[in-house]
């Protein structure tokens, strides 16, 4: 993700803009998270960080705060149950959808890539090998009818989101390869970083594999010029 934090930053709106970033995927949350350290190491002036395992913690008022201001937000990698569990539901996911609908920005890297489709894959708490997990199937939906995989490449990953996408035709399956992601902008995108981007559509067709500068078009599920 190194290579691509200065991306972020500017999406956000530069240094001076205020951040948070959500490292409860973790299994330990540190007093400051090294995506914390990062961002500060960078000269980002106004990170906070946010925690929570209790669900009232994530209703209160005290809590939410920094969302309200937030022009970023950020969720770390880890495993995406322990964020379903946490936040969905909550004033919390209330105030992050209030970010993008004030035109900040939300990223994430792993699980803080896949919690933001609408169905969660890998989200058993019992093995992030297990695809499908009732209970355990509802993302925070900010990219609406998606799947989103990650680590695709080093993990050898490229046709696991398949069973999910015929069992779910409408899904728009998503699989990054490591130190890669997508811009989201309204229902288009652009991918980023150094590997590639699977875009399935339908689980019998085969996947469109686009790199750094292509572009996509997530409601149509069409390349873009």
């Amino acid at each position: 993700m190194s290579k691509l934090w200065p991306e972020f930053i500017a999406l956000v709106g530069g240094k001076e803009a205020p951040m948070v970033v959500i490292p409860s995927a973790n299994e330990k949350v540190e007093d400051t998270d090294k995506a914390v350290a990062a961002l500060r190491a960078l000269g980002v002036n106004h990170v906070v960080q946010l925690h929570a395992r209790d669900r009232a913690m994530a209703d209160s008022e005290a809590f939410i705060l920094p969302l309200r201001t937030a022009r970023g937000v950020w969720f770390t990698g880890g495993r995406q149950w322990r964020l379903a569990d946490a936040y969905l539901g909550t004033r919390t996911l209330l105030e992050l959808r209030a970010v993008l609908d004030r035109g900040g920005v939300i990223g994430g890297s792993s699980a803080g890539a896949s919690i933001q489709a609408s169905y969660l894959v890998r989200g058993a708490p019992e093995g992030n090998k297990i695809m499908m997990s009732p209970g355990h199937e509802v993302g925070f939906a900010f990219l609406r009818d998606t799947a989103i995989d990650q680590h695709v490449n080093t993990r050898s990953r490229g046709e696991d989101i398949l069973p999910v996408l015929e069992k779910h035709p409408k899904l728009l399956g998503i699989a990054l390869d490591e130190a890669t992601a997508i811009k989201v902008q309204g229902d288009r995108c652009e991918v980023l970083g150094a590997g590639q981007v699977r875009f399935f559509a339908h689980a019998t067709q085969p996947a469109v594999v686009l790199r750094a500068g292509g572009r996509y078009d997530l409601a149509e599920r069409k390349v873009l010029p």
